[in-house]
């Protein structure tokens, strides 16, 4: 699931203008220095470059907004910092393809995919050009990541300012790593979640480096005190838990050209999300089970799923967390001492993940009509 950037004042138009031409720059210049080592080490940077561009910049968007709101002054200090966290996303996007086998990202080849392709127009065999496909996105994530930290930590601001930036990074990189490692041991089944243990995967995989690290970062460089910065941590958590419970499911219930995406992946790769672990309780599963983690699963047989899931209350009981989380947002929001501008802003991305659970429940409801 992709959210737009939140809505904030005109001000920030700018500073969004600057974090794109920021990453243009700093990507071109790689990519120069790159032409030294070979024309497809050039186009391991043009990839990064691509993927850098495809996205909605809502991360970046959340600290320059933060910032704004708490009445920063340090624009380019910023900038630097919301560009680092389009390349830290981008990182763990390639590196998720890859751990995943998807060959798609927003609907076009992804970087792994499009190397493979180059590698076989070469002359290259499958076999081989596929092992060297998955070691361009092994290094192209590594080389994203480098760059971000470059950017965060290359920061003008204070000694210490910086320093609780490079301890927010280190802490990021260190909660969604292990996030993405339970995940992939629950998709093997080398573990079956409990459900405390799939939402704590959520707050891991992607709260952190989507929703609590970006707010934190747009406070830490407007100075915030560590109140500040701990109640929009927790607020964080609880968007970022809600925003990867709305992405599961549309993972399995919204159309393909909706999401960018396969939506039989999830299915096929026997993800034990919070829909699934409900699921499993149910009497639906017997018409799920088989064909759940089939590396072979088909459409029809997917589409099938699909229906018996969306005519159970599972998808109900995801929505019902959804919004307690949202609403317990909206509860925090109105206790807590922050300013007035800053609240408004975490009002407005509260109502993009509820309206994107609204769309995801009427594309339940579709599934389960058409079911019959």
């Amino acid at each position: 699931m992709t959210l737009s950037p939140p809505r904030q004042a005109t001000t920030l138009a700018q500073p969004h203008a600057d974090v794109d031409h920021l990453l243009r720059d700093v990507l071109e210049s790689a990519r120069a220095r790159a032409h030294a080592f070979g024309t497809e080490y050039e186009l391991i940077w043009s990839e990064i470059a691509r993927s850098v561009r495809g996205g909605k910049r809502f991360r970046s968007a959340i600290v320059l907004g933060t910032h704004e709101a708490l009445g920063g002054s340090e624009h380019r200090a910023a900038v630097e910092v919301a560009a680092g966290f389009e390349l830290l996303h981008t990182a763990f996007l390639i590196h998720d393809d890859l751990i995943d086998h998807d060959s798609v990202r927003r609907g076009k080849p992804n970087l792994a995919a499009t190397m493979r392709a180059v590698s076989m127009a070469t002359g290259s065999e499958e076999g081989p050009a596929q092992q060297w496909s998955e070691a361009a996105a092994v290094l192209a994530g590594d080389l994203a990541l480098t760059r971000a930290h470059r950017l965060i930590g290359g920061v003008d601001l204070s000694r210490v300012q910086v320093e609780q930036l490079l301890d927010l990074l280190d802490e990021t990189l260190l909660v969604s790593a292990g996030g993405e490692l339970a995940d992939t041991a629950y998709g093997l089944g080398l573990h079956v979640p409990d459900l405390e243990q799939a939402i704590l995967v959520c707050e891991s995989k992607t709260a952190m480096y989507s929703f609590r690290a970006p707010l934190r970062a747009g406070a830490i460089l407007a100075g915030a005190s560590v109140a500040e910065q701990m109640e929009l941590d927790h607020v964080g958590r609880l968007l970022g838990r809600a925003f990867q419970l709305v992405d599961d499911l549309l993972g399995v219930f919204a159309p393909e050209d909706r999401i960018g995406k396969s939506n039989i992946s999830d299915l096929r790769e026997g993800k034990h999300t919070a829909l699934i672990l409900h699921a499993q309780q149910m009497p639906v599963w017997d018409a799920v089970a088989a064909g759940f983690g089939r590396a072979d699963l088909d459409r029809r047989t997917a589409d099938a799923m699909r229906a018996a899931l969306a005519g159970s209350a599972a998808p109900r009981l995801v929505e019902d967390h959804v919004r307690q989380d949202l609403a317990e947002v909206e509860v925090r929001c109105a206790t807590a001492s922050l300013p007035e501008a800053m609240t408004d802003f975490v009002g407005g991305i509260t109502a993009q993940v509820r309206d994107a659970l609204d769309d995801v429940v009427g594309h339940v409801e579709e599934a389960r009509c058409a079911a019959g």
